[in-house]
């Protein structure tokens, strides 16, 4: 949990340094749980306004999903940055199917060891 809250309180609007993948996949498994749960409110309460076969997605989902997402781009930008490349790489990703298989392996990739141009290694924390 403390990864989570450090993603959304400390490095909100922090797209400089670097995330380690432990930073970043904390964050993501929170969010997932944040967004099921959401999704379950949603159809509970009966305030979903796109009904799928496996989740009902509203207001609280909404909500949960616009609240995540300043950070989510930042701490993605940040493990960008952990593997020495620049931010603008993560357009990259808009190509269709070979983009995120790119971004996906950036992610589980491991970051420079060593200090690198975008800050010191965030494993040293």
């Amino acid at each position: 949990m403390k990864w989570y809250l450090r993603v959304m309180k400390e490095n909100y609007l922090n797209f400089r340094g670097r995330a380690r993948r432990k930073e970043f996949w904390m964050w993501f498994l929170f969010f997932c749980i944040f967004i099921i749960i959401s999704s379950f409110l949603d159809g509970l309460l009966g305030i979903d306004f796109i009904e799928t076969s496996s989740a009902a997605e509203g207001v609280v989902w909404l909500i949960v999903c616009i609240a995540h997402l300043i950070p989510g781009i930042a701490v993605i930008v940040r493990r960008i940055h952990d593997a020495g490349k620049s931010e603008w790489y993560l357009l990259i990703s808009l190509v269709p199917k070979v983009g995120l298989i790119w971004l996906l392996y950036i992610l589980c990739s491991n970051g420079d060891s060593g200090d690198n141009a975008y800050g010191p290694n965030p494993k040293k924390d």
